[in-house]
């Protein structure tokens, strides 16, 4: 009995370590959106983000991109736009609007090559290219199924900390997801993005 329950674990260890593995090894194969590290709190960061070029569509926030948004955007990215160009896949998808409400817009990061040279134009509608202005903002990472409760759940806890510092939020805040569907749970990174508001602006 002893050495059937030492096979279990065994077996549920490797099986961990091997999703975890395939978790970062997918992650690490893409490009990701730069940023710089201001500070570091536990779980959160305040970040430096450059500007940002986007493919975005409307999308809903619990759908997980199963109400076609993904496949939209993925489809702009293997061809379905005016140049006909393949453009590799980034991390994270963001995603933004009321993170507690259904609609969201879901965005895919254009490779830094790609923004630099510009981005083709989409080929009909449901796609359509905007820029993510860069700034510093507040950052919180987390674990889960990326839903509208968690990101609410995520965002008080990260305006709590940013009232606790003494700085200021806008009332608008992002979700970021990095990894694909497949990943368990668990493993996921996932994120909440608050712009902070200097005193200058």
């Amino acid at each position: 009995m002893k050495r059937s329950m030492i096979y279990v674990a065994g077996f549920v260890a490797v099986a961990l370590i091997g999703a975890f593995a395939v978790a970062l090894t997918t992650r690490a194969g893409y490009e990701s959106a730069e940023y710089k590290v201001i500070e570091t709190d536990g779980s959160i960061e305040i970040r430096e983000y450059p500007d940002l070029m986007l493919a975005a569509t409307d999308s809903k926030m619990d759908s997980q991109g199963r109400d076609g948004s993904f496949m939209r955007l993925f489809q702009y990215i293997s061809g379905a736009n005016e140049a006909e160009q393949k453009i590799a896949m980034t991390t994270p998808v963001f995603m933004e609007g009321d993170l507690g409400e259904s609609e969201v817009s879901m965005g895919f990061v254009m490779p830094k090559e790609v923004a630099a040279q510009g981005a083709p134009n989409p080929k009909g509608e449901g796609v359509k290219l905007r820029e993510r202005k860069g700034g510093r903002f507040a950052v919180i990472r987390f674990s889960g199924r990326l839903d509208a409760k968690l990101a609410k759940e995520q965002e008080s806890k990260l305006r709590g900390w940013i009232e606790s510092r003494g700085l200021d939020g806008e009332d608008s805040a992002e979700a970021a997801g990095y990894d694909p569907p497949f990943t368990p749970a668990a493993l996921r990174r996932n994120e909440i993005l608050i712009r902070l508001v200097s005193s200058e602006d």
